[in-house]
């Protein structure tokens, strides 16, 4: 009922709210639970074989991270007394560093995730690749107060892995997770160095993912050669797709190019040319497949005849949010020398 799916929707606003707000273990772990119950009801809803093994896998995952964060906090209590997240030991600190990572979908423990983000419908699947990473991140941020090594290794993995596994894909939902993976790595690794730069890069991933799914949910393509003999049929929607898909890549003129730009130039900073270095050719793998998407969108069309072209033509009905998101994913570049002032 509607009712049911509104209780839900607030439960999921809910407990990522509260993991962000609270810094004692405790209450963290119950909001994560609560936001694991909420989230369960949106994967299973199609009632599909696909959708049951998504939630069985999703469900797993999330009983192992709740007991490492269970076993961390506990840990940590019974050592020092504290219940406060930032009042960790070392190795309290680790284990609950590790089940976040776990929870955001980090490699090498990224497994779970492209198969939950298939096994979902468009709309669930960019919960997966946007709101669900906030909460985990948080944690990172409470657990990360300096700049380490572990993080920095992690977050150069997960970029490197989400575009070499991303070169073989072709469809649609598994190819985004593996784009989410790669930007999580880049995420990771500015939240060790500058949380605002990490703050700044969340929320233009947030953009460019958005306008990609909103933009591929009218048009129910699944695979890469749905989105092939799309064109035809919604040429605008796939003019949109391709625009995000590049900003995703980091193309400049394009706005994923400026959070690229200022994690490599912190780096630099901080005296790291060679992780600045393999970062920047990580994300070529990742580019290679934005740009197979983009090509295959908007550069290559069935042969149609103009007069039954338009008699097929899928007729979309425009929301406010997708051109204003679409106009943010393509043209916030120029506001880069502002937004590095304010960094």
């Amino acid at each position: 009922s509607p009712l049911t799916w509104t209780l839900l929707t607030l439960s999921l606003l809910l407990s990522t709210t509260l993991v962000l707000s609270s810094h004692h273990w405790v209450l963290v772990w119950l909001a994560l639970e609560l936001n694991t119950m909420s989230i369960l009801p949106f994967i299973i809803k199609s009632h599909h074989p696909r959708a049951t093994e998504a939630t069985t896998k999703y469900f797993l995952i999330q009983t192992a991270t709740a007991a490492l964060i269970l076993l961390a906090g506990m840990t940590n209590t019974w050592q020092t007394g504290q219940w406060h997240l930032t009042h960790m030991t070392a190795a309290a600190s680790t284990i609950m560093t590790v089940a976040a990572m776990l929870k955001l979908g980090l490699a090498p423990i990224h497994f779970w995730f492209p198969e939950v983000m298939q096994g979902s419908t468009t709309l669930t699947a960019l919960v997966f690749a946007t709101w669900q990473k906030l909460a985990p991140l948080g944690l990172i941020y409470l657990l990360t107060k300096t700049p380490s090594t572990t993080s920095l290794a992690l977050g150069l993995i997960s970029s490197l892995t989400g575009g070499w596994l991303g070169l073989n894909q072709t469809q649609m939902r598994k190819l985004l997770s593996f784009s989410s993976i790669a930007h999580m790595g880049w995420l990771v690794t500015a939240l060790t160095l500058c949380p605002k730069l990490a703050t700044m890069t969340m929320i233009t991933y947030i953009f460019m993912t958005t306008t990609t799914f909103m933009a591929l949910a009218p048009t129910t393509t699944k695979t890469l050669l749905d989105l092939s003999i799309s064109h035809s049929c919604h040429p605008t929607l796939t003019s949109v797709i391709s625009l995000a898909v590049l900003s995703l890549g980091g193309l400049p003129p394009l706005s994923g190019f400026m959070p690229k730009w200022l994690i490599l130039q912190e780096l630099v900073l901080h005296q790291m040319p060679l992780l600045a270095t393999t970062l920047a050719l990580s994300s070529l793998p990742s580019l290679y497949f934005y740009t197979r998407i983009a090509y295959l969108t908007a550069l290559t069309a069935p042969p149609n005849n103009p007069n039954t072209e338009h008699t097929w033509r899928f007729k979309f009905e425009a929301t406010t949010a997708l051109p204003l998101l679409a106009s943010l994913t393509t043209l916030a570049l120029p506001l880069t020398p502002l937004i590095a002032h304010t960094l």
